[in-house]
């Protein structure tokens, strides 16, 4: 990792662990410098004007004050090329659409010499993009699960049977290349998972969700986590 990305990772770290602060041998090890590296980078930060404040002592570390802000986005062309191809390889996940606008977002800020070497970059990365459900039923079931509220559906099982239920949206998840809606289903009283492929119809009602977690759905499937986890 170059200085400068390490430079704007350790703010953003700083920021994401708010009052709680970090040890410096905790970054060391994050970014896989000594701690002597680490402090240097934390004085560089703070000689440019981010407001980074330390903590002696056992239990201290080093912060970000709070209620600051961080300096604009900066991304190498690889970056913003990694981004448009992840967007791009999966536009059936829940919530693709505002994905990519954010991505749009990223590229128009970028310094037009980075943002011209990404576009040629771009451009020797191809995807190939699967069919996804109707845009009317991923919006219904995104906001639902948003805005916790009972989404109706009419979906048609495995061996053919079609239904319409009332599910409380609990997590969207990944499985075996498809995504699925994970829910409580009033006409089961039960857990299901919901292949959103099979989702033929998504009305979101009034009615607010109960209280269930996701924590009764159980271990997610091998390899999964939700996506906060990814090393982020």
């Amino acid at each position: 990792m170059k200085r400068a990305e390490r430079l704007h990772a350790l703010s953003e770290m700083l920021r994401r662990n708010g009052s709680r602060g970090c040890s410096a041998e905790r970054l060391a090890r994050e970014f896989g410098v000594s701690v002597r590296t680490v402090k240097r980078d934390l004085a560089t930060l703070g000689n440019s004007g981010t407001p980074v404040w330390s903590r002696p002592g056992p239990g201290g570390g080093y912060g970000l004050a709070a209620g600051a802000s961080l300096p604009p986005v900066s991304l190498s062309p690889e970056q913003a090329v990694a981004l448009l191809a992840a967007v791009s390889a999966a536009p059936d996940a829940p919530y693709a659409d505002l994905a990519r606008a954010g991505v749009r977002k990223i590229l128009d800020v970028l310094d037009p010499g980075t943002r011209a070497r990404a576009h040629e970059l771009a451009g020797r990365v191809w995807v190939d993009e699967p069919p996804s459900p109707s845009r009317a039923i991923r919006s219904a079931l995104e906001e639902a699960m948003a805005d916790q509220r009972v989404v109706r559906i009419r979906y048609t099982s495995g061996d053919g049977t079609t239904t319409t239920r009332d599910v409380e949206p609990v997590l969207f998840a990944s499985a075996s290349g498809l995504w699925h809606l994970v829910g409580w289903c009033r006409l089961r009283d039960a857990m299901r998972w919901f292949t959103v492929s099979r989702i033929e119809r998504a009305t979101v009602t009034r009615t607010a969700c109960g209280s269930h977690t996701v924590h009764e759905v159980g271990e997610p499937p091998p390899n999964a986590r939700p996506v906060h986890d990814r090393g982020m």
